[in-house]
C-alpha cells in the first residue's frame, strides 16, 4: 500500500468559510464556527483520512489589514501556515467575488506558492448564478495560475468530495503523520478553551468582539470517568467582567452549561466544568497568553 500524507492550508479573507470547511473535511467540529469574522487565532490542524491519504488542514486565521500587535501575530501566523504547507488552498466567497482583500492575497500568493500547488475553492456558491461563477472563476485564474478550482459549499457539504479527493492524491508519497484516530493537534485544554471562547462570542459579538481570551487552567480526570475542567475568561476591564457574568451571573451561567454540553459530547463523556472571569487589562500585551493560543508574540511587533 503506498501512504500518502500533507499539511493543507486553507486561507482567504475573515469569515471566507475556512473554519467550516475544516470541520466538513475532517468530520467532527475543531475549529471553532461563529458569525463574528476573525474568531480563528491559532493555527488548529485538523486531520482527515481518505483512502490511504491522510490530510492535515492547518486553518490559518483570515488575512486582512492588521491594526493591533494580536492582529499583527494572527497575520503572521496564516502565512506561516500557508508557507509550511505542501498544499494551499484560497478560499473566497462567491458572492463577494474579488474584494481588495482577495487581491492582497493574491499578491501575497506570488511570494509563497512558489513550487508548491496552489487551488481556488469558490465557497457559498448558492449565492449567485452560474453565469457569476463562470465569469469569477476566469478572473481569478487570469490573476493567479491556479492549478485547479473546486466550487463548493462548505457549510452544506457540495463539491466538498471533490476537493478532498483532489486533496488525496497530490500530497507527498510518505507515511502518515499521524495516528489514524487523531483528528486535531491541539492540546484538549487549548480546544477545550476554544469551545468556551465560542460560546462567549456567540453570546457576547455586539458587546465584547475580541477584547476576551479563554484559558483552560486545570484538567483533571475523575475516578468515575469524568473530567474537572477549570477555566478562566479573561477581560481587559471591570466593566466587561460585569458583562460576561450578567445579570445574577446567568450570563456566564448559561455560556458554562453551553461550553460543557458542547465538551460532553465531544469527549463522550461527563465533564464538570467550572468558569472563573478575571480582569487583566493588558492580556493583548502579554507573550504569555499569544502561547497559549499558538500564536508567536514576536510576530506582532510592528
Amino acid at each position: 500500500m503506498t501512504t500518502r500524507a500533507g499539511f493543507v492550508a486553507l486561507i482567504g479573507e475573515p469569515n471566507a468559510g475556512k473554519s467550516t470547511l475544516t470541520n466538513r473535511m475532517v468530520g467532527a467540529k475543531v475549529s471553532i464556527v461563529t458569525h463574528k469574522v476573525q474568531t480563528t487565532r491559532a493555527r488548529i490542524r485538523g486531520v482527515a483520512m481518505e483512502g490511504d491519504s491522510q490530510l492535515v488542514f492547518v486553518d490559518t486565521p483570515g488575512l486582512f489589514k492588521p491594526r493591533r500587535r494580536l492582529d499583527r501575530a494572527m497575520v503572521a501566523a496564516a502565512w506561516g501556515g500557508a508557507a509550511d504547507a505542501d498544499v494551499v488552498v484560497l478560499l473566497i466567497e462567491a458572492h463577494r467575488g474579488i474584494t481588495d482583500g482577495v487581491g492582497t492575497i493574491l499578491e501575497g500568493l506570488e511570494q509563497i506558492g512558489q513550487g508548491r500547488k496552489v487551488a481556488l475553492a469558490i465557497n457559498k456558491i448558492d449565492r449567485v448564478q452560474s453565469e457569476t461563477l463562470l465569469a469569477l472563476t476566469q478572473e481569478m485564474n487570469a490573476r493567479y495560475p491556479f492549478v485547479e478550482t473546486f466550487m463548493i459549499s462548505a457549510e452544506k457539504g457540495h463539491g466538498v468530495a471533490a476537493l478532498r479527493g483532489w486533496l488525496a492524491g497530490v500530497v507527498p508519497e510518505g507515511p502518515w503523520l499521524y495516528p489514524e484516530d487523531q483528528i486535531a493537534d491541539l492540546p484538549m485544554r487549548m480546544i477545550a478553551a476554544e469551545m468556551t471562547r465560542e460560546k462567549l462570542t456567540l453570546r457576547l459579538h455586539q458587546e465584547l468582539p475580541y477584547q476576551l481570551t479563554v484559558e483552560t487552567e486545570s484538567w483533571n480526570e475523575r475516578k468515575d470517568g469524568s473530567a474537572r475542567i477549570d477555566q478562566i475568561v479573561y477581560v481587559m476591564r471591570d466593566g466587561h467582567k460585569g458583562i460576561v457574568l450578567g445579570h445574577k451571573g446567568e450570563t456566564i451561567k448559561s455560556v458554562g452549561k453551553a461550553a460543557r454540553e458542547e465538551l460532553e459530547e465531544f469527549l463522550g463523556r461527563k465533564v464538570h466544568l467550572f468558569l472563573q472571569v478575571k480582569v487583566r487589562p493588558n492580556w493583548l500585551e502579554e507573550a504569555e497568553r499569544y502561547s497559549e493560543m499558538g500564536l508567536d508574540f514576536k510576530d506582532g511587533n510592528a
